[in-house]
Order: structure tokens, then sequence, then C-alpha cells
């Protein structure tokens, strides 16, 4: 096969630099046509199996995860980057890349931004993810989060090195509830609808009903039990989206409403007082999405069609519904308004 290899970073030192030399010199000797792409700037000093070495220029600044020193390099975190930079740095590889298609295989290291890298270049590719870019950048950044899984969706092949990154990997995209765990809140709608959406589920709280809804979850479904709302905040901003499927009148929506002020989309049944919750949010959503704060209750397909909508954002239409809702919540459902609300008969 002939093999266009991309790294972008060096061939010695860190694990994944050991990991791409190594595959490079392997695969060489097996009789493959292999090219690297690396900022290795001494290539020579490394067994590559007779592998050719291609420095691709990306102007100077380079993307890593942790910061390091890189000779004549500006080193800076992936998470830190602009758009525009981000950008630049992927069509520069991409470039350099396509200068020698055809080739039989693009393989990428790291999910970002290898899997960007090789899906702009329009050949076939298969990335292979490491710790690095899934714990030091992509945990708990929704934007990068999103990127990685759009750019893994076109990949032929993802590879993990061990059980623990694919659980990793799985966590990119989640889907959460919070609450008791009685049949009255739904949950059972949620797992239904789940079962057609590329997601993973997180479900917190505790009662009579988890061993049946264990018995019936979806695969990717993590029971955590209870968590104290120190450790919930921290939970809620990784989610994309927090379901209320609740299938019983409820007094009101505070779940929702707590998900929206910590950054996670809510979607609720619509019906009693969630129906308020996502009028309020609704009314601050752009027109194409005043639909998406609120699904039929227990209509497991309408809640399927949401989730889908919702997880399929992109970034910048994630990060202005992220706003709106936040908005909503905290102008209407503020603990500060709530207490002031309170008064105001009496003054």
């Amino acid at each position: 096969m002939r093999i266009l290899l991309w790294h972008g970073y060096l061939l010695g030192g860190t694990g994944s630099n050991v990991y791409t030399r190594s595959l490079a010199r392997e695969w060489s000797r097996a009789g493959h046509d292999v090219t690297v792409f690396a900022q290795e700037p001494r290539p020579e000093d490394y067994d590559l199996g007779g592998a050719s070495v291609v420095r691709p220029d990306i102007g100077g600044l380079l993307p890593t995860f942790v910061l390091d020193q890189y000779e004549g390099m500006e080193v800076r975190l992936v998470q830190d980057l602009t758009a525009a930079e981000r950008e630049h740095y992927v069509t520069a590889n991409a470039e350099a890349l396509r200068a020698h298609l055809p080739a039989d295989l693009v393989f990428a290291n790291h999910v970002v931004l290898g899997g960007p890298v090789a899906a702009a270049t329009g050949a076939r590719y298969g990335v292979k993810a490491h710790g690095s870019e899934l714990e030091y950048s992509m945990r708990g950044n929704q934007e990068l989060s999103r990127w990685g899984r759009e750019s893994l969706a076109g990949a032929e092949a993802v590879f993990v090195g061990s059980e623990h990154i694919r659980r990793v990997l799985d966590e990119v995209v989640t889907v959460l509830y919070f609450g008791k765990l009685l049949r009255n809140k739904g949950v059972h709608v949620l797992f239904e609808a789940l079962r057609d959406v590329d997601a993973r589920a997180v479900v917190v709280g505790f009662g009579d009903y988890r061993e049946e809804l264990e018995r019936t979850a979806p695969p990717r479904t993590l029971f955590t039990g209870p968590l104290e709302h120190r450790h919930l905040a921290k939970l809620i901003p990784l989610t994309h989206v927090t379901a209320v499927p609740s299938i019983f009148p409820e007094a009101f929506g505070m779940v929702a409403a707590e998900a929206a002020a910590a950054g996670s989309l809510p979607l609720v049944a619509n019906h009693s007082g969630l129906a308020e919750i996502a009028a309020g949010v609704s009314a601050e959503y752009p027109e194409p999405d005043r639909d998406l704060a609120s699904f039929t209750t227990g209509d497991s397909a309408d809640l399927a069609g949401k989730l889908r909508r919702l997880l399929a954002l992109e970034p910048g239409e994630r990060a202005r519904l992220q706003a709106a809702a936040r908005r909503a919540v905290v102008e209407r459902w503020s603990w500060a308004g709530v207490a002031r609300r309170l008064l105001e008969p009496f003054n």
C-alpha cells in the first residue's frame, strides 16, 4: 500500500512520537510505501525503515495539548487557538498531504487535529486516537469535541490503544438525565429515543426504578448514582443536552433551568410546569430552532428527532443556543430573582 502517515509533531520523546516512527518503520519493512508528515527537524536521527519524511509549512504556530519547547516554533494549546488559526493549520497540513496523493490510505494521529486534517484531504482515511488530545484538550470543550466527532464520522476506521481510551472517546457526545429514578420521570422514554441516536447517556440519581432502567438501558449508558450539587455542577457543562422526559405533571422544571444555566441545552416534555420552562427558553432561541426546547410528552420518536438535531449543531450554532438558554433562565428564574419576587407583595 501507499500510505501517508500524518503526525504533526516530532519523532522522538513522547508516546505518540514513538508510536509514529515505530509504525512508519514496521510498515516500511513490510514493503509498504510510507511517507511521514511531521514537524521533526532531524528525521535522519531515527530508523524509519526507509520511509520518507515531509515537514509541512505551517507558518511557525504549532498547536499542542501540553505546553513544551519546540525548536523554532510558537507553541500554543489547541483550545487556545482561534477558529481562523485552527483552520490555517488544518489547511496547510491538508495541502501538504494532497500534494502526495494518490495514496491508498491517509493515516492520521490524534482525533484533533489529525481527524480534521485527514478529512480535509478528501482521501480515504483512518484516525488513531491518543490520550493527550482527549484528556487535555477535548474533554469539557464542546467545540473541539464536536469538531472531532464530525471528522471521525468520515473515517473508514478509528483506532484506540486501550479500552480506557475507547470509553473516553465514547464520552465525547453525551446526553444527561438527572433526577429521581421513578417511572413517572420518563427515563424509559429517553432510553427508547437513544436507541436511534448516536450518543452516550449519563443517568444521575436514585430510586426504585433503577433496576428496571439498568436492565433496559441502551449501550453506552452510565449510571452514576446520586451526586451532590457541587459534583453535578462540574458534570452538566460536559454534556451536550439535558433531557427532562417526565410523563407526570411537574410543578416546575428546576432540572431544565439548572442545566441551561450551566451550559447544557435543555430538552423537556411539553407539559405542566416543564412547558413554562420550554416557552421561556424557546422565546430566546432564533426562529428556526424554537421547537428544540421541548418534545411531545411520551413520544420517543419526537424526542429522538430533537436530540439528533441538537447534537448535529455546528459549534457556533450550539454556542448561540447555549447563551440564549442561559439568558432565559437567568432573567426569569435565577435565585436572586426568585428571592426578590417573593418579597414584592410585602414591600
